[in-house]
């Protein structure tokens, strides 16, 4: 059953975000309403859509995964749905669906491995056919990395090596982040040999050299998304992504509280760097991008890309990568210097 609470005056394009009262969700609907667009917020429970504090006027809808009829119902009229809802493994598989049968564009913010791999394997053919361009992990883990990747590349159509370092100053992970990283117990892989290889088991550690403020760091590497994303597009033989063991730590202990807001827009006072090193031969090219709150950073990623997917006239359809589909170098530069520096 589909019910809606509330209707706002059309300013702009409706995009829909699924699991919108989720911490990302939030984020997320707030962005689109500061953008302009007309957000609908859809979720599984009333209760929560109800406290979850929009803007005002963001339509609410009530639907469910398991129901084709609702979630139809509650797409009609958009242009674009955004996938909150993880784990993605569960969600993003009747999410595509039901956008590709509504002709609307899908993008989600997943950091799960599986869950993009499945999108691309599964639906590439028909989201050309249809048109609509469906685009997996489009957030802080993934799509970041795959833009910095694709911006540090440049004009060369291959590399011997890609390296990514992540260094958060803490991770204080929602509820969301503890049930994925329970349903997410796939075994890792990365890009060796230029091709998707299993993780070394156990994990390479390593010193990564990060600037200021966070100076050397101890490094275990950890791929995410953004190994599946620059294996679709760009020419590498290999990608290393290492994430600094601090915020591990934080992760794995269960009495590590929730994101709490340090100010009006509701981001945490935590603090990112990812920095990328792209080796052919012995000439290196650097990327590098810092910011707040790796949640709150995943709703401008995943809204400007909404935003250049509708406005392009020119957009074909399929599964994409962000860097293989967008202007890396202007993508970023379009988020600076307020939200990545």
């Amino acid at each position: 059953m589909t019910v809606r609470l509330s209707r706002a005056e059309s300013v702009g394009p409706v995009v829909a975000v699924y699991g919108a009262a989720g911490h990302t969700g939030r984020f997320v609907v707030r962005e689109l309403s500061r953008r302009g667009f007309t957000a609908v917020a859809i979720g599984r429970d009333a209760a929560k859509l109800a406290a979850a504090d929009f803007p005002t006027g963001v339509r609410q809808v009530v639907a469910a995964l398991d129901d084709p009829a609702s979630l139809a119902r509650a797409l009609d009229e958009a242009a674009a749905v955004i996938n909150c809802a993880g784990p993605f493994l569960d969600t993003a598989d009747p999410l595509v669906s039901a956008a590709l049968q509504a002709h609307i564009h899908y993008l989600d913010v997943t950091a799960e491995q599986g869950s993009a791999l499945a999108t691309f394997a599964r639906y590439a053919p028909t989201a050309e056919e249809a048109g609509v361009a469906v685009i997996p992990a489009m957030g802080f883990y993934g799509g970041l990395s795959d833009l910095l990747a694709t911006a540090a590349m440049g004009d060369w159509t291959r590399a011997d090596e890609v390296r990514i370092g992540i260094a958060l100053d803490s991770w204080e992970p929602t509820e969301g982040t503890r049930v994925t990283g329970r349903r997410n117990t796939a075994r890792r892989v990365t890009i060796s040999q230029g091709k998707l290889q299993p993780l070394a088991d156990p994990a390479p550690n390593a010193v990564w050299p990060f600037a200021e403020p966070f100076g050397a760091q101890e490094m275990v590497e950890l791929p995410f998304t953004e190994a599946i994303l620059i294996g679709r597009h760009l020419q590498v033989s290999e990608l290393h992504t290492y994430l600094n063991t601090a915020p591990l730590r934080d992760l794995r202990d269960a009495t590590t509280p929730p994101p709490v807001a340090a100010d009006a827009s509701g981001r945490s006072a935590q603090t990112f760097l990812v920095e990328v090193e792209i080796r052919q031969g012995s000439s290196v090219r650097r990327a590098a991008a810092r910011g707040r709150d790796i949640y709150a950073v995943t709703a401008p990623l995943v809204v400007e890309a909404v935003e250049r997917v509708l406005n392009d006239a020119r957009a074909q359809g399929g599964v994409f990568a962000p860097g293989a589909l967008f202007d890396a170098q202007g993508f970023l530069a379009a988020l600076a210097p307020d939200v990545l520096s």
